[in-house]
């Protein structure tokens, strides 16, 4: 189908302002094709995939049958989701903008009756709502629909798929006859084709090929992964293609929370959405995220349909979708708007059957991956860096530090040497040799109490083992095997090898006492949490960026864990260990107090 100007689509100048401020030169096909067959008032069937600009399809000849003089519901738009729903109004705010006296409101569940009573006493022409919540208004007596012209179901399948068909046949069976209804859906199943049969008459059926469109401006990439190597997997994909800006989906809420926290402590900037998030919160992440105040999104299927996100660089499937056409939804969300983007996939083990499966239903081109090695991810970071630097030099925004150089130069340091020292500093290395860092005692704050100067100062004890990420022992009784990350096992792997040990061989019945150079940390979880002692020292490890000999020993208790923390690093620690997340719990940690040995 071919593209064609919104000036030839027979539009009034109010929408053709609209259109032009958004920056939209030429319609899609489908809205080529439907706008047009719309504007006529005939009943229309639209068969067509996510991000393919169907919104306006439906919204523009929807706007322009709506009288702003007549303060009562003339288009009712159902969607299946309240984020979709939100993304339906916003886009018809903006499209409306310049016909004046037009209103739009998204009413649906988890948002508060009074601001939907307001905004429906006030006259809005036009409501865009989920079927649960129109029904309510309904039988309220607080959503009239004697003056409705236009009826949309905006993905008629899934509204099915979750179960309204009751609500609506109600909804289409207390409609007035004389309405437009204009369905559409990106599959046509025989339920979906018994209500057009029913409810429509004679529909003008356009279909615009969904895997066309999706298929040039999405490179599709999977890659077999272990799953307890998916978190080294996905930080080296984005550390190699230096990824700032996409969407990770996941297959429950609680791979959500575990992944947003593991990717947090790992440094990168993320939050998450999913069904148990409230949608104040809801409306509040997806701000900051249209707002690139964070760079990836992690995400369950909640948010696949009606995320209104541009200029997405990547998405990862780090769990496989349920189907096919979940598959197309996620993916739809990069690649937007004639531009390219990227959809990575994991699949390990009976997956690999599942993904050829959709690949053949949906004739997906999807093409095999390797997981980079550590030494291509670091050649990427150090790409990236130069690239950095030599801008900065040709853009000479930085401040002359010439008195500091020529210092440097007169006691006898070569130029090279000065550029790289820096260049290590920078990377975040620390100055001076390589041995551990010496055991000197923190400087005790001013007034403390009594047991913090004692928890502060050093004090002899037996020596213990130390647990460090790098001297975890494998699962017992399984040799090591290949994977696309062999060569750095991940810390996922360690966690998984932790919990396989003896618990005796880190933790003890009781403190007898505290290794020299060392001090104790008191952390507010515990085997209530299903703490492991990997779980600490990756945590420490990966916020902290200090080497491994600052953890030493590990006490895990029901309700907290007492950790044996280097005394030159523990305020260091605390400071940045509060507020970070474990287990789903806020760290609150504090030097540890006499009598919390138990």
């Amino acid at each position: 189908m071919e593209k064609r100007p919104f000036s030839e689509l027979g539009l009034s100048p109010e929408l053709l302002k609209a259109v032009d401020k958004l920056g939209f030169e030429e319609a899609s096909p489908i809205q080529t094709a439907v706008i047009p067959v719309a504007l006529t008032g005939k009943d229309v069937v639209g068969q067509s995939s996510t991000g393919s600009g169907k919104t306006a399809a439906f919204a523009i000849p929807a706007i322009e049958r709506v009288d702003p003089k007549l303060r009562a519901v003339q288009v009712l738009v159902l969607c299946p989701t309240r984020e979709l729903a939100v993304q339906v109004a916003e886009e018809v705010g903006k499209l409306a903008f310049f016909k004046r006296g037009v209103r739009e409101v998204p009413i649906y569940g988890g948002q508060s009756y009074e601001r939907q009573f307001r905004a429906l006493d006030a006259g809005a022409q036009v409501v865009i709502g989920t079927p649960g919540r129109v029904m309510d208004h309904m039988d309220r007596g607080t959503l009239r629909l004697d003056a409705l012209q236009v009826v949309v179901l905006d993905e008629a399948d899934r509204m099915l798929d979750m179960g309204f068909r009751d609500d609506i046949e109600k909804i289409l069976s207390a409609v007035p006859e004389s309405r437009q209804l204009l369905f559409f859906s990106a599959t046509m199943p025989r339920e979906i084709q018994d209500l057009i049969k029913r409810y429509s008459r004679d529909p003008a059926w356009i279909k615009i090929e969904a895997l066309a469109q999706n298929r040039p401006q999405v490179e599709q990439v999977w890659f077999e992964v272990d799953r307890r190597s998916k978190i080294e997997a996905l930080t080296r994909l984005i550390d190699v293609n230096d990824f700032r800006y996409g969407i990770i989906f996941c297959s429950t809420k609680i791979m959500v929370d575990d992944l947003d926290e593991h990717l947090h402590s790992r440094g990168y900037a993320t939050d998450r959405l999913h069904g148990d998030i409230s949608q104040a919160q809801r409306d509040r992440v997806m701000q900051k995220f249209r707002e690139r105040k964070f760079e990836f999104l992690v995400a369950t299927d909640v948010a696949a349909r009606g995320l209104d996100v541009d200029d997405l660089e990547v998405v990862f499937n780090y769990d496989l979708p349920n189907d096919a056409e979940d598959y197309t939804h996620r993916i739809g969300r990069t690649g937007r708007a004639g531009r390219k983007g990227r959809a990575f996939t994991f699949v390990s083990g009976q997956e690999l059957y599942k993904l050829q499966g959709m690949v053949r239903w949906a004739k997906l081109d999807v093409r095999r991956g390797r997981i980079p090695s550590l030494d291509e991810v670091e050649e990427a970071k150090t790409n990236v860096f130069f690239e950095r630097i030599r801008a900065t030099l040709d853009a000479k925004q930085f401040k002359p530090h010439d008195r500091m150089i020529d210092r440097l130069l007169d006691q006898g340091y070569a130029s090279t040497d000065i550029c790289s020292a820096l260049i290590h500093l920078l990377h975040g290395g620390e100055s001076g040799s390589a041995a551990p860092a010496p055991a000197v005692a923190p400087k005790t704050p001013e007034g403390a109490p009594a047991w913090v100067k004692k928890a502060m100062s050093p004090k002899p004890g037996p020596e213990v083992e130390r647990v460090a990420p790098n001297a975890l022992p494998s699962p017992a009784g399984k040799p090591p095997t290949e994977s696309p990350v062999d060569e750095d096992e991940d810390r996922e792997s360690a966690l998984e090898a932790t919990r396989s040990t003896s618990k005796s061989k880190y933790e003890r019945p009781a403190r007898t006492g505290r290794e020299p150079g060392f001090t104790t940390v008191f952390l507010n979880v515990g085997r209530k949490q299903l703490i492991t002692p990997a779980d600490v020292v990756g945590k420490i490890a990966g916020v902290t960026r200090l080497p491994a000999n600052v953890v030493g020993a590990i006490d895990i208790h029901q309700r907290h864990t007492l950790v044996d923390v280097a005394e030159g690093h523990a305020l260091a620690v605390i400071q940045k260990l509060g507020g970070i997340k474990m287990k789903g719990v806020a760290l609150a940690p504090t030097l540890a107090q006499p009598g919390t040995a138990s």
